[in-house]
């Protein structure tokens, strides 16, 4: 299937966001670990990820976590420490997205794993046991979900856990983002006097409740769409965001500020606050920033800029050729469709001169071929981010756009209701 989305006539969106996957997938494992279970936790993300971690928390012998990759790297860790074998596969994708590093520093800590399929990567099958703990070092920049997945276990080791990273740290957001949730279930951790190792003290976790707030990563398609709505006046008000947030990709509501859209928050301390999103003052005339903090929002800035004509370089991209799909390679395609020739340093830097500017390509500038199609690479972020561009397009069609479903399953449902027309067509 593909969908066709049609620019809407009117702009009239109040949207109750999705939870965060991110802070479901976490305050899961929390919950299991202090022995509280889902019972004490409130607004669960109903999306493929999260639900995929709730089947894998039933311990079948065999695990299939489909695309999750935060449930692999997270059920790694957990399953070590846990009771029984069990085997954890995913997708084809997933038994080629490398999980070695998070595997030898739990064999490092006494982790009986083993890989079934080639070295490095699932399917693992993972065998339970008592860990001793002690201290562990990864580099600063590889995937924040091996350092997650080793922290939250680590009250449950004998000794506790001493994690060295080293080197640059990238996604230190989503570090923090952990550390502040094992706290909330009672953990003791911190970082160390020189901020590159936390220390993890052998304290076991308390059932706790515990409130999983909406999702920023899924606010930034709505910042997107409003700076793309051809009249300045049109805004959108955002339920469940709140303005204090555990989530780096609350860092959203900066960069868009410096895209000439503002944040109001209202209601601040509810359980269901509200966020207007309204357009004031200038375009930059070029956006520069290093992205390492919150990868997530690199899909949606890079297409913003792109049909914005705005010039961009967006540097800390390393994690994106390991997500659900190569990203960089995803978007430099995709964009190509539309007449936009991004430029790729290495596997950290995107960049783009501006229309004027630009090598010329084979398709004008955002003036594609009719039923020119994005395809989405199995990557939720693909297809939420280049819908948004039937606002300047008029319309667009997305190849495969079931894929929300893995972080925001009510994404087309909310666009709809918010005045986009969205057609189905067979290919």
């Amino acid at each position: 299937m593909k969908y066709r989305i049609t620019k809407p006539r009117n702009l009239t969106a109040e949207v109750t966001l999705p939870a965060s996957k991110s802070i479901s997938n976490r305050a899961l494992i929390l919950s299991a670990l202090s022995g509280g279970g889902t019972r004490l936790l409130t607004n669960v993300s109903n999306c493929d990820d999260t639900t995929a971690m709730l089947r894998a928390l039933t311990f079948p012998a065999t695990i299939d976590i489909g695309a999750a990759g935060t449930s692999m790297r997270f059920l790694t860790a957990f399953l070590s420490i846990g009771e029984g074998t069990h085997l954890i596969t995913g997708s084809e994708r997933m038994r080629h997205r490398p999980i070695g590093v998070l595997v030898d520093a739990l064999r490092q800590l006494g982790a009986d794993i083993e890989y079934t399929g080639e070295t490095g990567f699932p399917p693992l099958r993972i065998t339970g046991t008592t860990l001793a703990g002690g201290e562990v070092s990864l580099p600063g920049n590889v995937s924040s979900q091996y350092i997650s997945a080793l922290l939250m276990i680590a009250p449950r080791l004998q000794e506790g856990l001493t994690l060295h990273l080293t080197g640059d740290i990238i996604s230190r957001p989503y570090i923090q983002m952990t550390i502040e949730m094992m706290r909330a279930f009672g953990a003791q951790v911190d970082w160390t006097d020189d901020n590159g190792s936390i220390r993890v003290e052998p304290k076991p976790y308390a059932a706790t409740p515990y409130l999983i707030e909406a999702d920023w990563s899924a606010a930034s398609y709505w910042y997107e769409i409003v700076l793309l709505s051809e009249s300045p006046q049109e805004t959108a008000t955002l339920v469940g965001l709140f303005e204090h947030s555990l989530q780096g990709d609350q860092a959203v509501a900066t960069l868009f500020d410096q895209l000439s859209v503002r944040s109001i928050f209202l209601s601040a301390g509810s359980q269901q606050p509200k966020t207007t999103l309204i357009r004031r003052g200038e375009l930059p005339a070029r956006l520069e920033c290093d992205l390492s903090p919150t990868p997530d929002l690199a899909q949606t800035l890079v297409v913003t800029c792109a049909l914005k004509g705005i010039p961009f370089r967006f540097t800390g991209l390393d994690s994106l050729r390991i997500k659900e799909t190569d990203r960089i390679a995803a978007l430099q395609k995709e964009l190509r469709k539309l007449g936009v020739q991004v430029e790729v340093e290495g596997d950290s830097v995107m960049s783009w001169q501006g229309p004027e500017q630009q090598a010329k390509g084979e398709v004008p500038y955002l003036h594609p071929a009719p039923d020119t199609a994005i395809d989405t690479y199995d990557d939720h972020r693909m297809a939420m981010a280049f819908a948004p561009a039937a606002l300047v397009l008029d319309s667009i069609d997305i190849n495969n756009p079931e894929v929300v479903s893995k972080s925001y399953p009510r994404f087309w449902q909310d666009m709809q209701d918010a005045g986009f027309d969205i057609q189905p067509h067979d290919q």
